[in-house]
């Protein structure tokens, strides 16, 4: 029996069909790492895209140095020439198309990068197993999954992000509070007015503020809002996200 399995072992380290099932197992369990953090976090591009690409990745590299083996033995006068490198190079360009399907951009805001930078980390180590790197795939597999997992808890805390937001304020014409308003604004350090928009119905006698404001992400709106709702004037209020300029 153990014998057995020494001879299994010895022809999977050996043989070029076991090595090359080394390299795509190892493929799909660097993909299925990296793709259970996306498919956590209810990415589109989660744990099977990860894989499959991934162990592609790996195909197409072993599909490369195959060639090359191939025709090895044709001489330099031969027409035929072999690029072990160009399947690769047309992997990877190839991926951007890809990644540039999982990014979605919306107001203010651009979502999606790093799952199209994990689907290119993906390519990159399955180019690198299929070529038999094992240790650097290894390497780049353990450095690559404390970055999906932890810097995600931590970037809130550390970074604190510029927010761009449209407040509009709505109140009766009988008083203008938008000097009051301003001072409300203005108690907050992380808030800054780019500009104010007014708009007046004469015929409800309303009047309509929309102030556009840069704020750090961990900005409290509640406090500003029960600040503003102080105000007796105030009839209305509301904010959205706004463009990045």
């Amino acid at each position: 029996m153990l014998e057995s399995l020494y001879n299994l072992s010895d022809w999977f380290l050996h043989s070029d069909t076991g090595l090359v099932f080394i390299k795509l197992v190892m493929s799909v369990i660097s993909g299925l790492l990296i793709g259970y953090e996306r498919e956590v976090h209810g990415q589109a591009a989660g744990l099977r895209t990860n894989i499959l690409v991934c162990l592609a990745g790996c195909l197409l590299m072993i599909i490369s140095l195959e060639i090359t083996e191939i025709f090895q033995n044709y001489s330099q006068e031969s027409t035929i020439r072999v690029n072990p490198s160009r399947i690769a190079s047309y992997a990877v360009a190839g991926m951007g198309f890809l990644g540039a399907g999982a990014i979605i951009k919306g107001k203010g805001s651009v979502r999606g990068l790093t799952t199209a930078a994990s689907l290119w980390m993906v390519t990159a180590l399955g180019l690198a197993i299929g070529a038999g790197f094992f240790i650097p795939a290894f390497l780049t597999l353990l450095v690559s999954l404390p970055v999906l997992y932890n810097l995600r808890l931590l970037k809130p805390d550390i970074i604190k992000n510029d927010v761009h937001t449209l407040l509009t304020v709505k109140c009766s014409c009988i008083v203008y509070p938008l000097n009051h308003i301003k001072d409300v604004l203005n108690q907050y350090k992380d808030v800054t007015i780019e500009s104010i928009n007014y708009y007046e119905d004469r015929e409800y006698c309303t009047a309509t503020y929309t102030f556009r404001l840069i704020s750090k992400n961990d900005l409290k709106w509640e406090t500003i809002i029960n600040s503003l709702l102080q105000i007796e004037s105030i009839l209305e209020l509301s904010w959205t996200e706004a463009d990045v300029p």
